[in-house]
Formats: C-alpha cells, structure tokens, sequence
C-alpha cells in the first residue's frame, strides 16, 4: 500500500476526500472502477461516525439518470468477507439518513485489498448475489466490487490504462509508473498532492 496511507488508511483518505473540492477525484475514481459516465455526485453529509466506515459515502447520477448510491473502502486484516459485507449493508441504510426525500438507490461498493485473497487471477473483480430461481434476477441489485491490488501485472512497457493507473498508485510500490500516474491522470496527481500537504500539515 502507497506510504501515504499510513497510520489508518480510510481514515486519511476520509479526512481528505469529504469536501466538495474532491468530488472530481471521487467521481473519477467511481466511473474507472465502475464503468459509468457520472452526471452528478453528492457527499452524504450526515454521517457521525463515518471516519468508522471506508473512505466516502456518496450518491451519484449517471448521464443516464440512473441514481446509484457508492460506498468506498480499503480493507486489510482478518474477517474479509464480513468486512465486506458488514460495509455493504451500512452504505446501504446510510440513504436513510439524508433526509432530503430521495428514495432508496441500488447500492455498490468497492473494496480495495491489500493483499491476495480471491482464488481468481483478475485484480477486479464483482460479486453479485443470485436466487437459484430462473429469471429472478432481483438480488443482483446487491454489488460489491473487489479490487485485489497486487494481482495487477507490471510490465516494463505498460500502456498504464486509468484503472491501472489508479491501482499502481494505490499499491506504490513501483515509483516510476506512479510518477508516470501522476503525470498522466490529472485526479492521481490532484489527490497525491493533497496527500502531500496532509502530511506536511501532521508533521507540523
């Protein structure tokens, strides 16, 4: 995991991501992983004990009027698969307490790992949930996104597509390719840079 992170991972990423000036690093993040033009995005603000709970909180609109509500963290330690599912049903009665009238949204999350933990080789990866009833496809509405940071294969000659991009940076363990990251992907170098000032400021 990129040294930035240390000292709790979705704490610092929390601290700074909730505010409005971030919202095109979130966006951006949101539509590489989850393949989605976004239109919109609002930051649930109402949430007291969210530093508890993964990196953002967020309700999007794609351009093509779908509402869809997003949660992000990083997980690493013992009990992944309760951690994963723990947060899901969080994200998802979050939309509770916006109180503004917005109706219940499909709820997605993506979870970054640290480590290996899938059988599988891709490093992305999406569990929904099925019925084993034909045509009942109503539980695939409950989606979690796995990204499983050192699958990613480097190479020398990488194209470094965004997705890629976003996991080198998050891995950090190659400092060429997140120097090339960076100077590639505007949100990757807006967010390091924010990471830069956070840490001169804890310092200070």
């Amino acid at each position: 995991m990129n040294r930035k992170f240390i000292k709790n991972s979705n704490l610092v990423l929390h601290e700074i991501l909730n505010s409005e000036k971030c919202k095109d690093i979130i966006a951006d993040f949101i539509e590489t992983f989850l393949k989605i033009p976004i239109s919109t995005l609002k930051i649930n603000p109402n949430l007291n004990d969210s530093k508890s709970y993964g990196i953002v909180d967020v309700r999007v609109i794609t351009k093509e009027n779908n509402e869809l509500n997003v949660g992000i963290q990083i997980i690493d330690g013992n009990y992944i698969q309760s951690k994963m599912l723990l947060y899901y049903a969080k994200i998802h009665t979050n939309q509770a307490l916006y109180e503004d009238g917005r109706r219940l949204a499909k709820t997605t999350t993506i979870n970054i790992l640290d480590m290996s933990f899938f059988s599988s080789l891709n490093f992305h990866k999406i569990i929904k949930l099925k019925t084993n009833a034909m045509n009942d496809s109503i539980l695939e509405e409950v989606q979690m996104h796995i990204i499983e940071l050192p699958k990613l294969k480097i190479t020398k000659n990488m194209r470094l597509t965004k997705e890629e991009a976003w996991v080198l940076y998050l891995r950090g363990d190659d400092r060429y390719l997140i120097a090339k990251a960076i100077k590639k992907y505007e949100c990757i170098k807006k967010l390091d840079d924010l990471l830069k000032n956070y840490w001169k400021e804890e310092k200070i």
